[in-house]
């Protein structure tokens, strides 16, 4: 099957939407992952039920963490998104989350690197 960029970027943004915004990791994993789900964030377990375990955790100790999607890049099988995400209570972060979809269009692997927002910087370009 030819890789569809474009699919894939709106999959990747649709996920991450269910799983943070709307705090539906459950159903965020149903509809976008594949047989198997290979996790590098070392705060997350790997597979699919400890994904889902992690996040319903958070919604419940961050009610209203949002991400607000700067860009998405796309290139084979991968999915890049740029996001700024908010957590009440703690820090926001900038973030950048990789997804490797396989040849359905399912997401399969992740990986992430997070930076926390300061007021503070050498320059005025901003993280966004």
């Amino acid at each position: 099957m030819t890789m569809n960029l474009v699919e894939n970027k709106a999959n990747a943004q649709a996920f991450y939407d269910l799983m943070f915004n709307k705090c539906e990791p459950r159903k965020a994993i149903e509809t976008y992952v594949g047989d198997e789900y290979i996790q590098h964030n070392p705060h997350v377990g790997d597979g699919k039920e400890a994904f889902i375990e992690y996040f319903e955790q958070m919604a419940a100790e961050y009610p209203g963490k949002v991400t607000h999607f700067k860009r998405a890049i796309a290139e084979g099988h991968f999915v890049v998104l740029h996001c700024h995400q908010i957590w009440p209570g703690s820090d926001d972060y900038a973030g950048i989350d990789i997804f490797r979809f396989d040849d359905n269009g399912k997401i399969v692997e992740h990986w992430d690197v997070l930076q926390v927002v300061t007021d503070q910087s050498m320059n005025n370009n901003g993280l966004f």
